[in-house]
Formats: structure tokens, sequence, C-alpha cells
């Protein structure tokens, strides 16, 4: 159960992020540090998942330049607008053969608190899970703890743990794009 739970909180986390990198150059960088990542599944039964991230400003960077091409080829439609609140993210994404709708809103800021709710529609899939809401709720902590190095995500437990710049690999999974 457990491994399903943070497989949906990294698929959830990773979704939200895709829909916000199209034009993420256009987003702030994140204040460099320790950051807490709350995951929720609004309305699931599903439990909150609490990641931490060490980052810095190079690692920022390089999550938009490696996540934003998988955004451009799975990702017929991202639309980021500016707004008085913040920034509000539409796109329309294919993964796994199901086309996924959302609707995320981004506020707060990046160098102290910010949150991304996204409502999600996808077309395949079981029925109760067609419609979802996610929202995280990130805060900065502070400096990165002894032993951590900026890209690196603790899961719940302290017991894993993964860098995103081995997400680059991950383009290599990608299917080959076809029009």
């Amino acid at each position: 159960m457990m491994r399903g739970l943070l497989s949906s909180g990294i698929c959830g986390a990773a979704l939200a992020l895709v829909s916000a990198a199209a034009a993420a150059e256009e987003l702030p960088l994140r204040k460099p540090g320790l950051w807490e990542m709350k995951i929720v599944k609004v309305g699931s039964q599903l439990p909150e998942l609490t990641t931490q991230q060490c980052t810095d400003q190079t690692v920022d960077k390089d999550m938009v330049n490696t996540v934003s091409p998988i955004a451009k080829q799975i990702c017929s439609r991202q639309n980021l607008q500016k707004t008085a609140a913040g920034y509000i993210n539409d796109s329309v994404c294919t993964v796994a053969g199901a086309t996924i709708t959302s609707h995320s809103e981004i506020s707060g800021d990046f160098d102290s608190a910010y949150t991304v709710t996204t409502q999600a529609h996808t077309d395949k899939g079981p029925e109760t899970l067609r419609d979802t809401t996610t929202r995280i709720e990130a805060k900065w902590l502070g400096d990165c703890k002894a032993g951590q190095k900026p890209g690196d995500i603790v899961m719940p437990g302290g017991g894993f743990r993964l860098n995103v710049k081995d997400a680059e690999k991950l383009k290599n999974l990608l299917p080959p794009k076809t029009n």
C-alpha cells in the first residue's frame, strides 16, 4: 500500500510540475535550500504525502530544462498566465494513453511558501479517479541538511532518497512521439 501511495504522490507531483513547466521560464525560481512539499489529494481517502527537497537555482533551472521537453512531447496544450494572485495554467496532456485536462492555480511566493492547486480530468481509468483535485503546499524550511545535495528528494520516513538530476534518464523511457 505504501508503494502505491508513494507512486500516486510522485505521479501527482510530476503531473503538476509537467503542467506548469511549459512556460516555466516565466515562473520564478525557488529560494535555495530545503523545501517541504506536502501533496494532498482533496476529497480522497489517501493520506497526505510529505517530501523534502534540497534545491538551488541550478537544480530548479535543470528541472525546467528536463521537464519542459517532456511536457512539450506529451502536452498538446499548455497556457501559463500571470494573475494578480500568482499564476494559472491550463493544459491537456496524454500520459500512458490517457488524456488529462488540468487547471492549476499557483499562489504565494517562491521565497517562503507557495501552493499549487490542480483540478484534473482524465478520460480513462476508474470512474472514481477521473476527476481529481490535488494540492501541493510548499514551504521553505531553511538550509539543506548535512549530507544533502541540491536535487535530493527525501520521501516520508527518510529511508528513500532520489535526486531529480536522475530525471534526465527518464526521458528515454517515453515512447516516441507520433504525428
